[in-house]
Order: C-alpha cells, then sequence, then structure tokens
C-alpha cells in the first residue's frame, strides 16, 4: 500500500480508530511530520490535537547511544542499562537533560506559540506519526504520554514493519494501517514525502484549535468541513469544503499539475485562509481517468470550464450562495484560474497565483478584472521571468511578490508560510467586509 501523502494517510488511519470515537480522546502528534497525520485523525475523531514533543538523551561521549529521552512537563524516561554500562554520572546526566530540556523548551514555545498543553489526565491519548521504522521515537513518545498522565495510550501510524509493530510494550493498543514485507524507509510508502515545516505544524494546530472553539460554542452545520461531489457538465468532480461560521467568502483552488485536493501545500495555505475567516474549496479539477491522460493537465481551457462549474455550484448552495469568490492557483492551475476569472468577470473577486503559469492564460490576461496578486519565488528564475511578461499584460489591479530563498515548490523553510501570508492578505482585502479584516496589510 502507498500513501498519497500525510492527509491520504491520516485519513485512511482515521477509519482505523472509529472506536475510539466516544472516548476522552486527545491526539498527539510527532512534530514535524506525525501533525499533518495527526489533524485528520483529531478532524474525523473530533478530537483536541497537540504536539508530544520528545527529545533523546544521548550519553556523554556517545551522544548517538540514547540513555533515556525527556518531554514537557518534567517527564524523563532514563535506560537504566545504558545508564550503567556508560558508567553515566549523576553530574553528567544532569547537564546533557539540562541542555536537551533547552531545546525541547524552545521547540514547544516555538509550536504552541502559547497556548497551553492539554492535559491529560485520565485521558486516551492517542500518538500519531507518519510512520515508524525502529520505533524508538514513538516508544518514548508514549512513555512520556504516560508520564503526562494518560490513562491509556494508543500509537497510532500509517505504516511500519510488522516486527517493530507487534513489540511496542509502551503502548496499550498499536494501530498500524499497514505493514509491508521488506520494509524499507517510511517516505518509501508515501507519493508525496515533502517536509514539513514548522509553520505548517503551526497552522494546523492553530486549525485543530479553532475546531475545538466552534464545538463548544456552536452546534456547527453538518456540511461545514466537508467532502463534496461536483457536476461539471457530465463528469463528477471531488473536492472538499470548508466554511466558517456565516461565511461571506470562498476562495477555489485550482491545483497544478501532479498534484490534488490532498496537496500538502495548497491544505496549508487552506488553513491558514480559514483561520483568517475565510471558507475554502479544494477540488480535482481532472476525474482520476482523466489524470492519465498527461495533455489534460495542461488542457486550460477544460481546466477554466471546471471551476466555473464549482463557481456555479457554489452559487447554488444556501451556505455559500452570497459569498464573495476568490480563485486561488498553483502552477498550470493559476492560468486556468485566470482565464475562469476573466470569463466570469465581477463574479471573481479576486486571484492569487503561487508559483504559478499565468502565462498559460494567454491573451485571457488582458481581460482578468479580479485584483490579481502572483506570488513566485526569488529561486524559481524562469518562472518568475514569466510572471513578469504576464503581469506586464494585466490591465486589472495587480502585484508580483517574489519570496526571497524560495524555489518552484516553496520547499525551503518559512517560505510557504511567506506565500500563504501573502495570500491571506490579498484575499482579505477584497473578499471580506472592512470590519472582518483583522490582518494588517503587509509590506510587500
Amino acid at each position: 500500500m502507498v500513501f498519497s501523502d500525510r492527509v491520504d494517510a491520516g485519513r485512511r488511519l482515521a477509519s482505523r480508530l472509529q472506536h475510539l470515537r466516544q472516548d476522552d480522546v486527545v491526539v498527539l502528534g510527532l512534530p514535524r511530520g506525525g501533525v499533518p497525520v495527526a489533524y485528520e485523525v483529531a478532524m474525523a475523531l473530533r478530537a483536541p490535537l497537540d504536539v508530544i514533543v520528545v527529545r533523546k538523551l544521548g550519553v556523554p561521549y556517545q551522544p548517538e547511544l540514547a540513555m533515556g529521552a525527556i518531554g514537557e512537563g518534567g517527564a524523563r524516561v532514563l535506560d537504566s542499562r545504558v545508564l550503567a554500562q556508560a558508567r553515566v554520572s549523576e553530574d553528567d546526566l544532569r547537564r546533557v537533560e539540562t541542555r536537551e530540556r533547552a531545546v525541547l523548551e524552545d521547540r514547544v514555545t516555538r509550536l504552541r506559540r502559547g497556548r497551553d498543553r492539554i492535559d491529560l489526565h485520565g485521558r486516551v491519548a492517542v500518538v500519531v506519526d507518519d510512520g515508524i521504522a525502529t520505533g524508538s521515537t514513538a516508544r518514548v513518545a508514549c512513555e512520556v504520554a504516560r508520564h503526562l498522565g494518560a490513562a491509556r495510550v494508543v500509537l497510532a501510524v500509517p505504516v511500519g514493519p510488522a516486527d517493530t509493530v507487534r513489540h511496542l510494550p509502551e503502548a496499550d493498543e498499536v494501530i498500524c494501517v499497514t505493514t509491508p514485507l521488506g520494509f524499507m524507509a517510511v517516505g518509501n510508502y508515501y507519493r508525496d514525502f515533502s517536509p514539513t515545516s514548522d509553520e505548517e505544524v503551526i497552522a494546523l494546530l492553530d486549525a485543530a484549535a479553532r475546531h475545538q472553539q466552534h464545538d463548544r460554542e456552536t452546534a456547527l452545520p453538518s456540511d461545514s468541513d466537508t467532502d463534496v461531489q461536483i457536476d461539471a457538465g457530465g463528469v463528477t468532480l471531488a473536492g472538499h469544503l470548508h466554511l466558517p461560521e456565516r461565511a461571506s467568502a470562498v476562495v477555489l483552488f485550482a491545483h497544478g499539475s501532479g498534484s490534488s485536493r490532498h496537496s500538502p501545500r495548497n491544505r496549508f495555505v487552506a488553513s491558514v485562509l480559514f483561520e483568517a475567516g475565510i471558507g475554502t474549496l479544494l477540488l480535482d479539477l481532472l476525474t482520476p481517468e482523466e489524470e492519465l491522460d498527461r495533455a489534460n493537465v495542461f488542457d486550460i481551457p477544460l481546466l477554466a470550464a471546471r471551476l466555473l462549474a464549482a463557481t456555479r455550484w457554489l452559487s447554488t448552495r444556501d451556505d455559500t450562495a452570497g459569498c464573495r469568490i476568490g480563485y486561488f492557483g498553483a502552477s498550470t492551475g493559476a492560468g486556468a484560474a485566470l482565464v475562469a476569472a476573466a470569463q466570469a468577470g465581477d463574479q471573481i473577486a479576486a486571484v492569487v497565483s503561487r508559483g504559478g503559469r499565468p502565462d498559460l492564460a494567454g491573451p485571457h490576461l488582458g481581460a482578468v478584472t479580479a485584483p490579481t496578486l502572483l506570488i513566485v519565488g526569488g529561486e524559481d528564475l524562469l518562472v518568475l521571468d514569466l510572471n513578469r511578461q504576464a503581469k506586464a499584460r494585466l490591465r486589472c489591479t495587480n502585484r508580483l511578490s517574489v519570496v526571497p530563498g524560495a524555489t518552484h515548490l516553496f520547499e525551503e523553510p518559512g517560505t510557504l508560510a511567506e506565500a500563504a501570508l501573502l495570500a491571506r492578505d490579498w484575499f482579505a482585502r477584497y473578499l471580506l467586509p472592512a470590519a472582518a479584516v483583522s490582518t494588517p496589510e503587509r509590506a510587500e
């Protein structure tokens, strides 16, 4: 079994954890890669999401050899056998722990941004990672969760070797979606195993906290965060609609070549927009069968027509009919977004392109009326040049924002977060009522 990405893995894992829905559960993601998986589990179980941060305590003269580990709240797990064999003194242990605890606390502060750790006392702790190999980190995380008061500890991972999964006594229950024979590295079982940044972890924690707050304050509409199907002229498109309460704006995502509505990069951007009070519709503009023909990925008129069909679909729903609409396009999806915006006229209130190919909109560029932001990585030189040429052909309000140090996929630390904030501010300015805009315009 191969997972599309961590989102796909999280949803498949969540389906194996439905027996916990009635329990008092806290989902704990191991940063960084475990958090996108844990987010999907937390959403499916309607449970709070937190991180569980652990640090290895290495033997002073052989740091790669673990003599124990630490976690938050003073949690400490020691390996008495290693301590005895390595003859580690109390002073040596104290020095290593002091150093590693400073690193741990700094990381916790960065990820939680002042948010308190969720209390585990008497609750079921579901520890989630994107996969295990030796299982050493997962073991420590389970022990730390128990030290922090968890009444029961469940370890949940999408993939791991069978021998390791069978021998994890630190957990009361182990759930693993697949245990392939001849196990290799965890990343081999994902088509997209892109690195997860601290910024993505923070955004997911924020989004999960907002879900919990909404659940406490009001009964959310059942369709506020749901998979949807859209009729687009004889074909059915799959999408995911996420609406804040009393939504006034929705952004449709047009994905690039080789991507889908499960794209971790676009999901990250979508979570940032949602935090600003903007609804999102992530959708696949091609059916699985159509994706097999590579030419369809570059059929800009077809993709634009599908985007317009999704726009019309939004107008038929009671919860989105009055919303202002924006388009977010990545790679080839940006060309489709601009063509659709040109054809829809004033129905579209704003467009943002991230690492996009606006040049693929060709003669339609001059007909776009929606304010358009082009975001390009400073190291994506070919695409940057194409965006400059496209900008010169736009007649609408427009801006080109260059993110220093970013390449085409914005994989460098902090660059995707910078692009997401630029998009958020642009959409907030042109989609939200003036009274609802709480984020100041960023210097660009």
